[in-house]
């Protein structure tokens, strides 16, 4: 038997994962003082709250070997082999933890690096789902994730530039600039990393730049997993975005059979609410 973990930076929650059949195993959030295990005592809506409130920017910490060997030791204990899934190496050090930690168990776990994260690696978790249910090894399912997790694509517009500069990532000046402007910044993870594929004058032209960066992409592989999800406390810029990319979707399949869901602390605490996010496989 073939169980799967994945960290909480796919931004599926405890709640999720047992509804998936699948185990969680959680990043560390620290706000201040306090610290929180990401969706475990920490929930995508409670961490907008207290990002919308906080003056400082929540700090994320990677999983550590001593707890992924815990939990390896819990999970192999009645002779399953392991699929672990993590965000990608190259935006934490997760992976590498899983790796070494991994060595003791003689390939009975074995650990795939999504090199995305939020829905980009929810999608690939998703895919292995539907993977572990065939008559196929574990080195079998991994070499196949391997092979298709190049085709993902995760796109992103966000609304505000103030968390990129609360984080660091850009100059007040240009976050004031953008401000004025209504820029509204497009986000891609091009081989495992956060890069700025784009920018947009207002919500309309952001919407319609992400659909052009959709098709330029190939279009939707709609015969495996895809998702949509926002950033924030609603979902009204979500529900606009949905009538500016109806092109995408139409003859395709139904726009409430879409799957939507919350971003959460990994990619939220860079893109502030307000974002929209699109993942797929590449045709």
């Amino acid at each position: 038997m073939i169980k799967i973990l994945v960290d909480s930076a796919s931004d599926i929650n405890l709640e999720e994962a047992k509804k998936l059949g699948i185990d969680l195993i959680s990043m560390t959030i620290t706000f201040g003082d306090t610290e929180y295990s990401d969706g475990v005592n920490l929930t995508n809506k409670e961490f907008f709250e207290k990002l919308i409130e906080s003056d400082t920017v929540p700090k994320t910490s990677q999983i550590n070997e001593i707890a992924f060997k815990e939990k390896f030791e819990e999970l192999t204990s009645d002779g399953s082999e392991v699929l672990v899934i993590t965000l990608s190496s190259k935006l934490s050090g997760t992976y590498d933890s899983a790796v070494k930690a991994s060595e003791d168990f003689n390939k009975k776990v074995m650990v795939v690096d999504s090199m995305q994260a939020c829905i980009g690696e929810r999608i690939l978790c998703n895919y292995a789902i539907t993977l572990a249910k065939k008559e196929l090894t574990l080195q079998e399912v991994v070499k196949e994730l391997n092979y298709k997790k190049s085709k993902i694509r995760l796109l992103a517009v966000l609304d505000t530039l103030e968390y990129l500069k609360k984080g660091g990532r850009i100059s007040s000046v240009v976050a004031f600039a953008g401000g004025l402007l209504s820029i509204k910044p497009v986000i891609a993870i091009e081989n495992g990393e956060v890069k700025l594929v784009g920018k947009a004058m207002g919500s309309k032209k952001g919407n319609n730049l992400l659909n052009q960066l959709v098709n330029k992409c190939s279009g939707i592989d709609f015969d495996m997993p895809y998702a949509l999800a926002y950033s924030g406390l609603d979902d009204s810029y979500l529900q606009k975005y949905l009538i500016d990319s109806k092109s995408l979707w139409e003859g395709k399949t139904e726009q409430e059979d879409i799957p939507i869901f919350m971003i959460g602390s990994t990619i939220g605490t860079h893109a502030g609410p307000g974002a929209i996010a699109v993942a797929f496989f590449a045709k």
